[in-house]
């Protein structure tokens, strides 16, 4: 800052001066000589002099750092939903070119006019030609190429039944077709009255199924030979066994499922039981009654009651001394006059109408309203009648199964241990035709619910033979085969609910459920009609 003349006087020291001063100050000895030389009173201009402020670095030194935060800032999502949405789209093409159209003058009307009458009269006479013709009546376009394939969909078994050697011996589908269910028992040689079996289930449709797990188990004390779901109780099955009995089970009731039982009684079979069924009473068509056949030769008709008891209403026995005198038989061993039965097949034109096979070999016309007395003197709590009408030529062996067509009312089929399929009509002794599929057993047949010239067969060999009448009435159409090993295939049952669906049991304790394709299950056109053709045809 700039300083001015005081009336002390001064005098400029320089820089030497100053730095004595700085260090003496007035004590000092420029401080004396200062003092005794006075200098007269002047103006003086002095030079700027600076001083640095120290202010700003002490109070940065000095400094307190300090901030400030808010409260928290509270957030929140939300979102819209619309309940309807639509996807729209607008697509643009290019504009088409009008299309030229030449003027009428362009075209030559007098040549065209000429060429149409020159041709009308022959368009016009094969016109007729066609409306008058009858090539194509009855013809239906069929644009879909049919694949005939079957695949395995499930292969299923029941490990505990398989470590003991059992085989499948009957198989059935529920009434909706979703569920079902296998005996397991033995065909073989030897006495298996004391084993311990099994009667299982699996339904198909549901999610996670575990094919080496059944839905239900049912122990049951001896052999199961045969066994058939009811008609319209899904739940309800009806089996036999080898020591005779016939069972009804409730699969709903897991933990007591045995619903109905004969017992060892009179009325009870004395011999293994081959085959069971449900019949609708006559008077109470939405009632059922259980009928039982078995090598003992008789076929019962059980009634089931709320106390667990199925009770005989009704009895037939078969005696070699009441069938026709065509039937060659042989002479009855030890005295026994009773012809053993081995499977059933009823009509499905005629209620009353049956087909049995017997241990002889020949299949026999029964009815349900026979009336006279049976020539046996088996115990029975009921009269037993004798039912057979008319007696088939035989095979050669004995019959193991039975099917009546469901589309024909004369036509059945049989198949036996001489590895035979023969086609009976009603009408008459001979067989119409005989198929040799085996050398070895034939085990079951049965025809195919949806289409009348269709049929599978069961075989020894463990295959099963599909067959198409509409394709050959002499070779299968396929051959599946079921083991690999050949271990014989004992039933099989095709599904009338699900018609793609084919099971069949084997000796290997194995349950596969087969896939047809739509040339087995969907029905052509007058096929019905060209089955009654085929019968007659051969029948010439």
């Amino acid at each position: 800052m700039a300083m001015r003349a005081s009336p002390r006087p001064f005098r400029r020291i320089g820089s030497a001066g100053a730095a004595a001063l700085a260090a003496g100050g007035a004590g000092g000895a420029g401080g004396a000589e200062w003092r005794g030389r006075p200098a007269p009173l002047q103006d003086e201009t002095l030079g700027v002099a600076s001083v640095p402020s120290q202010w700003r670095s002490v109070q940065g030194i000095c400094g307190e750092t300090k901030s400030c935060q808010t409260a928290g800032v509270a957030t929140a999502e939300a979102s819209v939903q619309a309940r309807t949405h639509a996807n729209a789209q607008v697509q643009t093409e290019a504009p088409e070119e009008p299309a030229t159209v030449a003027p009428v003058s362009q075209y030559d009307t007098l040549r065209l006019a000429a060429f149409l009458r020159r041709v009308e009269a022959m368009v016009t006479r094969e016109l007729n030609n066609n409306w008058q013709s009858h090539a194509f009546d009855g013809y239906e376009v069929n644009w879909m190429e049919q694949q005939q394939t079957v695949s395995c969909l499930h292969t299923l078994v029941y490990p505990l039944a398989q470590g003991q050697g059992l085989h499948v011996t009957g198989i059935s589908w529920n009434a909706t077709g979703s569920v079902l269910a296998c005996a397991y028992g033995r065909l073989d040689d030897g006495d298996w009255s004391t084993l311990k079996s099994y009667v299982c289930t699996w339904n198909l449709d549901r999610q996670g199924l575990n094919p080496q797990q059944p839905s239900v188990v049912v122990e049951v004390p001896s052999a199961v030979m045969c066994l058939a779901f009811h008609p319209t109780q899904p739940s309800h099955i009806a089996g036999g066994l080898y020591s005779g009995e016939v069972l009804v089970w409730d699969t709903s009731r897991p933990e007591d499922p045995l619903l109905w039982r004969t017992g060892l009684t009179d009325d009870t079979h004395t011999d293994p039981v081959y085959q069971v069924l449900w019949l609708p009473e006559p008077r109470h068509s939405h009632r059922f009654q259980v009928l039982s056949v078995a090598t003992d030769g008789r076929v019962l008709l059980w009634r089931g009651s709320g106390a667990g008891q199925l009770w005989l209403s009704k009895g037939f026995a078969l005696a070699v001394q009441q069938l026709p005198r065509s039937t060659k038989l042989k002479k009855p061993p030890r005295g026994e006059t009773e012809v053993g039965v081995t499977s059933v097949a009823f009509s499905s034109f005629d209620s009353s109408l049956f087909v049995l096979g017997t241990e002889g070999g020949f299949p026999l016309k029964c009815s349900l309203a026979a009336e006279a007395a049976a020539l046996t003197r088996m115990p029975s709590s009921v009269p037993l009648r004798a039912p057979v009408q008319f007696t088939f030529s035989p095979h050669g062996g004995p019959v193991y199964s039975v099917s009546c067509s469901p589309f024909h009312r004369n036509l059945f089929l049989s198949a036996g241990t001489d590895g035979h399929v023969h086609l009976y009509s009603m009408l008459q002794a001979q067989p119409l035709t005989s198929l040799q599929l085996s050398h070895k057993y034939l085990f079951a047949v049965r025809w195919s619910p949806v289409r009348p010239l269709v049929f599978a067969a069961a075989s020894g060999e463990g295959d099963i033979q599909l067959f198409d009448l509409q394709k050959s009435s002499q070779k299968p159409t396929i051959s599946i085969t079921q083991t690999q090993d050949g271990s014989p295939v004992y039933c099989l049952e095709f599904n009338s609910q699900q018609t793609q669906l084919l099971a069949a049991g084997d000796a290997k304790g194995t349950v596969k459920v087969w896939q047809l394709s739509t040339a087995f299950t969907e029905q052509g056109p007058r096929e019905a009609e060209d089955l009654d053709q085929l019968e007659a045809e051969i029948a010439t």
